[in-house]
């Protein structure tokens, strides 16, 4: 079993059945970077569901050329650590640059400790331990955009 059927042991079209009707509805755009594809399908399905828009994207390259075109829109990158090419660390600081108040949440199979000691841990920046549940993602987005929307206050 690879590691994306490891992280979720469902298929994209029964995601939808098991997002709780009564929890709010999320909303905003997210930049999703996955490079393995069952995994970016199945996280792209979940937080649809949870009422999310997502810009789904392979690498870093596209999460860069999709950054540029809906900007404007995006309020939250989710991003593997590691990527082919340029990592989710380096990506993050790139489009920051552009968007300070973009809010991030790193994805990795990497234990936290080694995902940190890698300086990822700044000010809207959270971590998502790799293999994750349909709850704990939908949770952790939320509490992230949440805390944006209350610093607005």
């Amino acid at each position: 079993m690879n590691h994306a059927q490891a992280s979720l042991e469902m298929s994209p079209n029964s995601v939808s059945a098991v997002i709780d009707n009564d929890s709010p509805r999320g909303h905003g755009t997210i930049l999703l970077v996955e490079d393995e594809t069952l995994l970016r399908e199945v996280t792209c399905e979940i937080l649809e569901s949870a009422g999310y828009r997502v810009l789904k994207t392979r690498n870093a390259a596209e999460a860069a050329s999709a950054f540029r075109q809906y900007k404007a829109i995006v309020k939250l990158l989710l991003t593997d650590v590691v990527l082919p090419g340029q990592n989710g660390r380096d990506l993050a600081s790139d489009l920051r640059s552009v968007s300070p108040e973009l809010r991030i949440i790193f994805i990795s199979g990497y234990p936290e400790n080694a995902v940190t000691r890698h300086g990822i841990q700044e000010d809207g920046m959270f971590y998502l331990p790799k293999p994750y549940s349909l709850q704990s993602l939908t949770r952790k987005v939320r509490s992230v955009l949440e805390q944006k929307e209350n610093e607005k206050t």
